[in-house]
C-alpha cells in the first residue's frame, strides 16, 4: 500500500511529503489495509480447516495494530506478559492467546492463568513443572504444547535462526517423546499440542514444509499413545521483500501448500506470523539535514537514526531508502546515515539512490516490523510517534514523546 502517484509517495491515499510537514520526522506510518489484507490471506487459505491466527505481538506491538488485528479475528502469540496486557487493552480475547518464549517467570505464568489464556508453548521440562504447579494453586488445568526443534536449518541470518539442535529454543524432537510421557506425572496439565518455530524472514518455504511434516509424525505417535493432542502449532517465520525485486513466498500459496497434509492429519491448526502481516505495512519517514562528504565518500545525513530503526545496524539488514517526492537530479552513491554518535548508526551504505538535499523527506521502507518496537532512547533521543493511515485519513497512534517522557520515574 506505498507506492508512488507521479513523484509523490503515497501509504494508501495520504501523500507521505504532506504527512511528513504536519507529523514531523522521525516518524512511523503504518497502512491499515494492507495488515488486515496480509492477515486475511491467512484466514482464507486455512477456512477450510479448523485454525487460529495467531499474531505474532513482538514484531509490532501498537495497541492500534492489535486491536484492527483482534477485530478482524486475530488471536494472538505473545512472549511477556506485557505482551498480553497490551492484547487485553486492545480488546484481544485472552482465550486465543497462546504464549511462547523460552524463559517465562512464575508472575508472568500466574498473569497468563489469571486471564485464561488459550495454552502456553513450552521449552523445558522445569517450566512445565512451574506452570504445573501454579496452576494447581489456581485449581485450573493449563494446556501445553512442547516446543519441538526439529533440526531444520531455515537458512536465515543466523540471530533470526532457531531451528538447529545448537540455539537455545525448543526441546531436541530426539527427547520430545521422552518429555511428553514424563509430563504425564503433571496433573494441572494437559498436552494438547505440538509446536515448532524454526526461524523468521525465511524466503525459502522448503525448510517450513520439512519440518509440518517431522511435526505431523510426532503428534500421530503421541495421539496413538493416547496424549490429548489436538492442534499443530506451525509458528511463523515467512519472510517478506526488503529488496525491491526480491522474490518471496506468497501467503496464500504457501499454506495452500500445507492444507492436504494438514487435512490428513486430523488436527486443529495454528500460525503465528508477525514479520508478513505488518512488515511491508509500515515505513519510517525521516528528513535529510546536510550533505556532507569525506574524501570520495558521499553521506546523506537523516534525523533518524538507530535508536529508531536498529535493523540495520544490528542485522546489516537492507531497506530501501527511497524519497517520499522524487526529483529529476542524477542518482548518488552515499551512506544514509543518522544523528547518532556511532560508527554504526547508518540506515544504508554505499547505496545507489535518489539525490537528496537538505530538506527533503525520504521513507525507509518495509520498517513494520521489528522497527519501533526495537525503538530506544539512546543518546536521550525521544522516540518517533506512530501514524495509521486509513484509506485518505490518518491519525497518531502514538504521539512523540516528549523531554519529560525521557526523564519520567527517575529521581535526582
Amino acid at each position: 500500500m506505498f507506492s508512488y502517484s507521479g513523484n509523490d509517495f503515497y501509504c494508501e491515499q495520504v501523500p507521505l511529503a504532506d504527512l511528513a510537514r504536519r507529523v514531523g520526522t522521525p516518524a512511523y506510518v503504518y497502512s491499515s489495509q494492507s495488515i488486515l489484507d496480509n492477515f486475511r490471506a491467512y484466514d482464507e487459505a486455512l477456512s477450510g480447516l479448523p485454525h487460529s491466527v495467531c499474531y505474532a505481538v513482538k514484531a509490532n506491538s501498537s495497541l492500534a495494530i492489535l486491536s484492527i488485528l483482534a477485530k478482524a479475528g486475530a488471536g494472538f502469540d505473545i512472549v511477556s506478559a506485557g505482551e498480553l496486557y497490551r492484547v487485553i487493552q486492545a480488546g484481544g480475547d485472552p482465550s486465543k492467546v497462546v504464549f511462547s518464549g523460552v524463559g517465562k517467570s512464575a508472575d508472568e505464568v500466574e498473569y497468563a492463568l489469571a486471564n485464561g489464556i488459550h495454552s502456553f508453548n513450552c521449552e523445558s521440562e522445569s517450566e512445565l513443572e512451574l506452570i504445573d504447579a501454579l496452576a494447581r494453586r489456581r485449581g485450573v488445568k493449563a494446556g501445553f504444547s512442547i516446543r519441538v526443534n526439529p533440526d531444520v536449518d531455515a537458512a536465515t541470518h543466523p540471530y533470526i535462526s532457531t531451528g538447529l539442535s545448537e540455539h537455545k529454543f525448543g526441546i531436541d524432537i530426539r527427547e520430545a517423546a521422552d518429555v511428553y510421557e514424563r509430563s504425564q506425572r503433571f496433573l494441572n496439565l494437559s498436552a494438547e499440542g505440538v509446536s515448532c518455530h524454526i526461524g523468521s524472514q525465511i524466503l525459502d518455504p522448503s525448510p517450513l514444509l520439512v519440518a509440518l511434516q517431522k511435526l505431523i509424525a510426532m503428534a500421530k505417535d503421541l495421539c496413538a499413545l493416547g496424549f490429548p493432542i489436538n492442534h499443530l502449532d506451525l509458528g511463523g517465520g515467512l519472510g517478506i521483500a526488503y529488496h525491491h525485486g526480491e522474490k518471496t513466498p506468497e501467503i496464500r500459496s504457501f499454506i495452500e501448500s500445507m492444507n492436504a497434509s494438514l487435512k490428513e492429519s486430523g488436527l486443529a491448526v495454528i500460525v503465528e506470523p508477525g514479520r508478513s502481516i505488518v512488515g511491508a505495512a509500515g515505513a519510517l519517514l525521516t528528513r535529510v539535514l546536510y550533505r556532507k562528504r569525506n574524501g570520495a565518500k558521499e553521506f546523506i545525513v537523516v534525523d533518524a537514526g538507530m535508536n529508531d530503526l536498529i535493523r540495520p545496524s544490528l542485522y546489516r539488514a537492507h531497506h530501501e531508502v527511497v524519497p517520499v517526492r522524487r526529483n529529476s537530479l542524477p542518482l548518488v552513491m552515499a551512506d544514509v546515515v543518522g544523528p547518532i554518535c556511532e560508527s554504526g548508526d547508518f540506515m544504508a551504505r554505499d547505496r545507489l539512490m535518489a539525490n537528496a538535499m537538505p530538506g527533503d523527506y525520504l521513507a525507509v521502507c518495509t520498517a513494520g516490523a521489528y522497527g519501533f518496537v526495537l525503538s530506544s532512547n539512546y543518546n536521550s533521543r525521544t522516540r518517533a510517534p506512530e501514524v495509521l493511515v486509513e484509506g485518505d485519513r490518518w491519525r497518531i497512534i502514538r504521539r512523540r514523546e516528549t523531554f519529560e517522557d525521557l526523564v519520567r520515574g527517575e529521581s535526582t
